[in-house]
């Protein structure tokens, strides 16, 4: 994108996943066939995976299929939601796991179609982890059990290029609304990545229930930053190349899962931060990935067994490091197969300064309310 085509705001309802390279040409849902994986003549056993791009990777999928003699079937997911409600529907009665944002995956657990991971029995797995991650680990928990276990994660908080702006100055969301920055910002139109650390900068707990003045006081910050962005836009790719050329100076809702990839291309310039606390609220946002197990009443080993794989270091630091996107696993001992270049590039010396400033990204009780305020202030922009 060049400086001129920066001012375009892109208003569409796109998915944060949708956006990524090479995902328009895989669909919604394809079986291992459809994305070039051998499918295993008589094999013992079959598994249905519901689950992101990078988890469906030939070099993931191909030795365990082989090991365990077994054939997976792939419906590759690019919005949690729609996925979450396509296993509440009855679908669930057709997979054996997913991997998807973490919210749905404990969210499984009062739908009633999660098969419940024995803690007991992923020991080793747990014990795999950093300690932030081992069991119990809450954000994966309902009513004590666990829901899944975490695959890939990172943070929320401004991506800024040091080219043109001190780290410093990104302190706080506060360029946002500056006059000095008019032009110069870009927000992400992904669904609810943006709207939550405004509404934390505007003093609002997103994550619990809101009343009328808090959706208010939603709307007001949602709107003082529309009027002083340059461009809104859904496509990732936009974005990026907007900071790579110095057309926006900070992107707003992306955070490392914007960042890294850019980085692993020599951008190191390219930084995501997480603001420093503000009102007693911390700034920063912690996303994650997880799989869990679905009950459909086959109970499979298999699936059981490939969630212990996918969790395992090895192929943790595959599904780190991917064409289309880069980010931190929980398996500790995935940390020395990284090179320093890709240590440098998922901001490793950075983690866990994000993680003791950010809150965990759950599923808001208000969310609707805050992405029709998003809708209604985008459309009046």
């Amino acid at each position: 994108m060049t400086k001129g085509t920066a001012d375009i705001s892109m208003t569409g309802a796109l998915r944060r996943r949708t956006v990524l390279k090479g995902m328009g040409a895989m669909g919604m849902a394809a079986g291992a066939s459809a994305l070039g994986l051998p499918r295993l003549a008589q094999a013992a056993e079959s598994i249905n995976y519901m689950c992101w791009e990078g988890y469906n990777a030939p070099s993931i999928l191909e030795p365990f299929q082989k090991e365990k003699d077994a054939t997976i079937s792939i419906d590759l997911i690019t919005d949690s939601a729609g996925g979450f409600a396509k296993l509440a529907a009855g679908a669930s009665r057709d997979f054996d796991l997913v991997s998807s944002d973490s919210p749905w995956i404990q969210r499984m657990g009062p739908a009633g179609f999660c098969r419940f991971i024995d803690e007991a029995d992923f020991a080793p797995q747990y014990a795999d982890f950093y300690p932030q991650f081992r069991a119990p680990f809450a954000p994966l928990q309902f009513e004590g059990k666990a829901t899944g276990l975490p695959t890939r994660w990172g943070w929320v908080g401004p991506t800024v290029n040091t080219k043109f702006d001190k780290l410093e100055t990104w302190s706080s969301y506060a360029p946002v609304f500056d006059s000095a920055y008019k032009d110069k910002i870009c927000l992400l139109d992904w669904g609810d990545w943006p709207i939550m650390p405004l509404a934390l900068y505007a003093g609002v707990n997103p994550y619990e229930e809101l009343d009328e003045a808090a959706l208010g006081e939603v709307r007001k910050v949602l709107r003082a930053a529309f009027k002083n962005t340059r461009a809104i836009v859904a496509d990732l790719a936009v974005a990026q190349k907007g900071l790579i050329d110095g057309s926006f100076r900070a992107l707003i809702g992306g955070g490392t899962y914007a960042t890294s990839a850019l980085r692993m291309k020599g951008h190191d310039y390219i930084q995501s931060i997480v603001p420093e606390p503000k009102g007693g609220l911390k700034q920063g946002i912690i996303w994650m990935e997880a799989t869990g197990l679905i009950d459909n009443g086959k109970n499979s080993q298999v699936a059981a067994d490939f969630l212990k794989y996918i969790v395992s270091a090895d192929v943790a630091k595959q599904l780190a490091i991917t064409e289309a996107t880069c980010n931190l696993v929980p398996n500790q001992k995935a940390e020395a197969l990284f090179t320093e270049e890709e240590r440098k590039a998922l901001q490793m010396d950075y983690m866990w300064t994000a993680w003791d400033n950010s809150q965990f990204h759950t599923v808001a009780p208000n969310i609707d309310d805050m992405l029709a305020i998003w809708q209604e202030e985008l459309a009046a922009r």
